[in-house]
């Protein structure tokens, strides 16, 4: 029986593991031979949110003296595609009606990066000048122009858009030689992957991050209606604790203290009553907590939780996200000149004291 039961299990674990291999292959595959981009190129407004909060964002820190930089691991087609569906006009009808006016809300926009190793300064990725009309890639000298074999020196994108250069390739190095970065603590990179984006910026460049969590906005939803459950679920905790400490403590005394049998016999329906209302408060208590976890996902409760411990996913933020916030454009929301301060940190002994 055991051993059926132990094939049983690596059977299962294999089937598992066999899944995901082919899921991981087909997405890989996707990505690699475009089928899921033409699909998104085909129709932008079926597959992307659209925010029209973007471009009064960007000109806003454009407007402070912010530079603003694109990195992204696609290749030029395909983000003029998104981005001229973002911040120009929504009804895109065709691809002859792509321009590229968005490329006046940033300094520098690198495609084609291959993140996160674009972020190890040791890549030794070339780095290309894109030409926008053609996509045509153009010989740099880590971002300045070459002159071509043959030709005269070709500035492209200059006559173009003067305040932006679009580039495909490089390594972070480069990008902190075109925006004249001297220090990593000047940037603030905003990503959506914790570890493609936020981690490695941050572990290894010491950069400010910023990470997008879409699933936050529904999330802070259910927290401020369920405000009222979880005040009621922290009382429940507390009271079977209360309970628990009056058991221990009778128990205790029982076995240690009283060494009369009269009075031993006095305290033994005592112990039966806490005990039966630890039972009460512990099935209240579990019932409610369970209501409450499949409110925010019926099988996985609340994204940064893990019963009452924060689940990895938070640690990963708590430790390598500066800020976090349901999507970008949050940063409108606030001067450019805000100066965002760490919450404090309390200890277990302050919680009580302070009443938090």
């Amino acid at each position: 029986m055991v051993t059926t039961n132990l094939c049983k299990t690596l059977s299962e674990k294999s089937v598992y593991a066999r899944m995901y291999r082919d899921v991981r292959a087909a997405v890989d595959l996707c990505h690699r031979d475009g089928t899921l981009k033409q699909m998104v190129a085909k129709d932008p407004k079926r597959y992307i949110n659209e925010d029209t909060s973007i471009v009064p964002m960007l000109k806003m820190l454009r407007d402070s003296g912010r530079a603003t930089f694109l990195v992204t691991n696609s290749l030029w087609d395909y983000t003029n595609i998104v981005m001229n569906f973002l911040c120009g006009s929504q009804t895109l009808e065709s691809r002859s009606s792509l321009n590229f006016d968005w490329l006046r809300y940033f300094n520098v926009v690198i495609t084609g990066s291959a993140k996160p190793s674009f972020f190890h300064d040791e890549n030794r990725a070339n780095l290309f000048e894109v030409e926008p009309e053609s996509g045509m890639l153009i010989n740099t000298d880590n971002g300045t122009p070459m002159p071509q074999v043959g030709g005269a020196l070709r500035l492209p994108l200059k006559s173009l858009n003067k305040s932006c250069s679009v580039f495909q390739g490089g390594n972070v190095g480069h990008l902190h030689k075109l925006l004249g970065i001297e220090s990593s603590s000047q940037v603030l990179y905003v990503g959506d992957h914790i570890y493609g984006d936020i981690l490695r910026s941050k572990k290894v460049l010491g950069w400010r991050t910023m990470l997008v969590v879409p699933e936050l906005e529904k999330e802070v939803e259910l927290l401020w209606e369920l405000r009222d459950t979880r005040k009621q679920l922290r009382l429940l905790r507390t009271e079977r604790d209360l309970v628990e400490d009056k058991i221990h403590h009778l128990q205790w005394s029982l076995k240690f203290e009283v060494h009369n049998t009269d009075e031993k016999q006095q305290l033994l329906p005592e112990l039966d009553k806490l005990e039966s209302q630890r039972e009460q408060v512990r099935f209240s208590h579990q019932q409610a907590q369970r209501e409450c976890h499949q409110k925010f996902h019926k099988v996985w409760g609340q994204l940064m939780k893990t019963g009452y411990q924060n689940s990895r996913f938070a640690h990963q933020v708590e430790r390598f996200a500066c800020l976090y916030t349901s999507q970008v454009t949050n940063l409108g929301l606030c001067s450019p000149d805000k100066y965002y301060r760490p919450s404090e940190d309390f200890m277990p002994h302050e919680f009580d004291i302070l009443g938090l």
